[in-house]
């Protein structure tokens, strides 16, 4: 997918990729990852989330829509991996800070 911002990008070739490293570092310090309504916050919390729920099933999230919608950017697509139901399709809610994931919010 084109135009994507760049920390936004950064992640999804990251995920592509599972490399964990990658998928962190486009992450504020203070970043929080909400996970169909589950509150992660930090980047120790984030990695952990990452690791255990995308990394060991490799979950790989592949957008094929985005919007702007209240000044985040919201994108969907199907994630599909070594986990039940896969593919199962997603939507990820993103506010940027400063060049940076402020939040990331996922929901079936």
């Amino acid at each position: 997918m084109t135009n994507l911002p760049k920390p936004i990008a950064d992640y999804i070739e990251a995920n592509a990729r599972l490399d964990i490293d990658g998928m962190m570092r486009p992450f504020s310090n203070d970043a929080v990852f909400i996970d169909n309504g589950k509150r992660y916050e930090g980047l120790a919390e984030i990695r952990r989330l990452l690791k255990d729920e995308a990394i060991a099933v490799k979950a790989i999230f592949t957008p094929d829509t985005m919007r702007e919608e209240d000044g985040d950017v919201v994108l969907e697509g199907p994630a599909h991996g070594d986990f039940p139901g896969s593919p199962i399709r997603f939507t990820y809610r993103v506010t940027l800070a400063n060049d940076a994931i402020k939040s990331m919010e996922t929901t079936i």
